[in-house]
């Protein structure tokens, strides 16, 4: 059972900064996108927007790892293509959760992502 945060950005209206969303959104599309995002991002400290930021730059760094585990012949390379669709898996549900606004952490390693990246933004 997921229970899902919600962060609000203006109590009064209860509702997600539109700049926050898109920022969200930006951060999901490549790695230029997600420093685009840390970089939009720094002067105005958008909590929505901080959170997807860490969960890209999350799934940025498994990315990363599983890059480096493909280069062992073999076994290497069914862990990697194995880890390349999770990892789809998890942008697709990490993109879809920025654009409804919601601060649902990626399935699989989410949590952990809050945790490891809790001083990041």
């Amino acid at each position: 059972m997921e229970t899902t945060k919600t962060i609000d950005i203006n109590p009064e209206t209860n509702l997600v900064s539109k700049e926050g969303k898109n920022i969200a959104v930006i951060s999901y599309i490549t790695i230029i996108g997600l420093i685009i995002a840390f970089v939009m991002n720094n002067d105005k400290k958008d909590v929505f927007a901080t959170y997807h930021i860490r969960q890209s730059l999350g799934m940025a760094a498994t990315g990363l790892a599983l890059g480096i585990i493909g280069i062992i012949p073999i076994l290497g390379w069914i862990i990697n293509i194995l880890g390349i669709f999770v990892l789809l898996y998890m942008w697709i549900m990490g993109l879809v959760n920025a654009v409804n606004e919601k601060t649902k952490p990626v399935p699989i390693l989410g949590k952990k992502y809050e945790e490891w990246f809790k001083n990041i933004g």
